[in-house]
């Protein structure tokens, strides 16, 4: 019997801040894949087990094009019609299109090229160390180091001026944070848009090293440019803003785990990569049948419309021993935090990177850091938000 999940949550369980919400949990204890009814009646799917999630990814029957995405699963669009993504918005895409953007950025983020910035990220997070301890002993993670770290590195990776990095900040913010006006939003979101034109055509008139003038010897528009810009400032700034700030969160509630970074900093590549899967800020991602699919004894028909649960894909049960604990020595990995197939993530690495740098860096400038309210009182990014994490992170230390 067909598992169907009519509504999906707003907000996380009191007092379980790390785990997906209840409603989604439930539905993986079904099984891998639920009925699930948006709410303009479409009949749709909800994918939540780790092996399905991964197949649908990689599977090109299933499309991630945005103006088939005509239902949300939070909100009834009534009959307004969903156009294409704007030009080099590539995760928007099937291919050829998105190849067309992507393949000319690869080159731009390997292991190697983001592993030469090492230092760069040491000397960025050891300069907002230094004014957080300064102005100490309470800060706001968030915007002491949370933020400043991947939006200053992102930035100058793309060529954006330092004077503009704020205003830039505080756009994303606004549009990918899902608390403001829907008129407040599109207004951040055409302000970006209309500064990374300006952008553009200040690197054509003056290039300088970076990424984004590396492009412009490409048969690639300006408009084409200035989509990609923005797929890769707020993908670059915003997941790994909200990694560092809700897994210092994490680890501060977890001590034991705490205490074995501490000891051991060699541990942090594989922390880094449990805390990816324990916390998945980039929960769920959607997807639409371009023909019938059969899909776990299930018929997907073309039209269809998924919803790829990544937060509990990693915390299933059939992939990941004790999935729910927090566990920086566990030997399991492959988690799907970065996605899968085509899409996946093109700037894990640089997000690796500055995880890897930034928590051992923090952890050992502060040896008494702690919550400076308690633990319930921290507020949380809302569900409708893309990437979940916290508002705010009150912190404090011994001095």
């Amino acid at each position: 019997m067909e598992h169907i999940v009519t509504t999906l949550p707003n907000t996380r369980t009191p007092g379980c801040p790390f785990d997906p919400p209840k409603e989604l949990l439930d539905a993986r204890e079904h099984g891998p894949i639920s009925r699930y009814t948006f709410p303009d009646g479409h009949a749709g799917w909800l994918v939540t087990g780790y092996d399905l999630v991964r197949a649908v990814l990689a599977d090109p029957r299933f499309s991630s094009r945005r103006e088939l995405m005509r239902h949300h699963p939070l909100v009834d669009f009534g009959d307004i019609e969903v156009p294409p993504a704007p030009p080099g918005e590539f995760l928007l895409m099937d291919e050829p299109q998105h190849g067309r953007y992507r393949k000319p950025l690869v080159g731009k983020f390997t292991v190697r090229r983001m592993r030469q910035l090492t230092e760069r990220v040491e000397q960025v997070t050891a300069e907002h160390l230094d004014a957080m301890e300064a102005a100490g002993p309470t800060a706001d993670l968030v915007t002491a180091f949370a933020k400043p770290i991947p939006s200053v590195i992102i930035c100058e990776l793309l060529g954006v001026p330092y004077e503009d990095r704020g205003r830039f900040q505080e756009n994303i913010d606004k549009f990918l944070g899902g608390e403001v006006a829907d008129e407040e939003l599109i207004a951040a979101y055409t302000a970006t848009q209309e500064y990374l034109a300006e952008l553009v055509a200040a690197k054509r008139a003056n290039p300088t090293d970076d990424v984004l003038s590396d492009l412009l010897d490409s048969d690639l528009t300006d408009e084409e440019l200035k989509g990609m810009a923005l797929i890769l400032l707020s993908a670059g700034f915003d997941t790994t803003a909200n990694m560092l700030a809700l897994g210092t969160f994490a680890l501060l509630q977890n001590p034991q785990q705490l205490a074995a970074l501490r000891a051991d900093p060699a541990l942090v590549d594989r922390a880094v990569e449990e805390l990816l899967r324990y916390l998945s800020v980039a929960k769920q991602f959607f997807r639409v049948a371009l023909e019938d699919v059969e899909l776990d004894g299930h018929t997907i028909k073309a039209g269809s419309m998924m919803i790829l649960s990544y937060n509990t894909a990693n915390r299933d049960p059939e992939r990941f021993a004790d999935p729910h604990r927090l566990d920086l020595r566990r030997q399991d990995g492959g988690h799907l935090a970065f996605g899968h197939g085509i899409h996946q993530c093109l700037g894990q690495q640089l997000a690796r990177v500055e995880l890897r740098v930034a928590f051992p860096a923090l952890l050992a400038r502060f040896p008494t850091l702690r919550l400076a309210v308690p633990a319930e009182e921290i507020a949380l990014r809302p569900e409708t938000a893309d990437i979940y994490g916290v508002k705010s992170l009150p912190v404090t230390w011994d001095t």
